[in-house]
């Protein structure tokens, strides 16, 4: 059976078991990573180096991990921060990508073509709405745990989430009987 985040962070906080940090890593680094390739709307250069800058936050700040929310919210939290200051320091708008058509996109595959347009699509929305929908739905946290790792009310979340939804619904109009948003 797999230790527990809570006995793996122990290990490495109390013991300075590094191992018990690389085990950590491993078991979550693909979440954030995906996380952060939302983020930056498939950037994914951008994404491997937010990641590398959200670990080793975490291995400075395992320390001072309290516990009163789960791991991964904490981690999200970081890797949210770590993409907000990568975003402010360019001073750019959010982060929009390609003119949404399927010109230069054949789907050989419904399935494949569903997805793709659904990536299109999170990439027109607003940074705030495409972190709700990717913590809420894709990682599964509540309302509540994506209000902490955003640093956002309950009621935000929850407006972020709908008018992120009601885009989507949309832009994937043509999906609506294969896709339920």
């Amino acid at each position: 059976m797999a230790e527990s985040d809570a006995a793996l962070i122990a290990r490495s906080v109390l013991g300075g078991d590094n191992r018990a940090f690389a085990v950590l890593l491993e078991r979550h680094q693909s979440m954030v990573r995906g996380l952060l390739l939302r983020l930056t709307g498939g950037n994914g250069s951008l994404a491997d180096d937010l990641a590398q800058e959200t670990f080793l936050q975490v291995f400075r700040s395992l320390g001072g991990y309290r516990g009163e929310a789960k791991f991964s919210s904490w981690l999200y939290r970081i890797a949210y921060n770590k993409f907000l200051t990568h975003k402010r320091r360019q001073l750019v708008p959010d982060l929009e990508f390609g003119n949404g058509t399927d010109e230069d996109c054949p789907h050989p595959d419904r399935a494949i073509g569903a997805r793709i347009d659904l990536e299109r699509a999170m990439t027109t929305l607003k940074t705030a709405e495409r972190a709700a929908l990717t913590l809420c739905f894709a990682y599964g946290l509540s309302h509540v745990e994506a209000s902490a790792v955003m640093g956002l009310p309950v009621g935000t979340i929850k407006s972020h989430i709908a008018r992120g939804r009601d885009k989507l619904r949309l832009r994937l109009a043509p999906w609506a009987k294969e896709v339920a948003l």
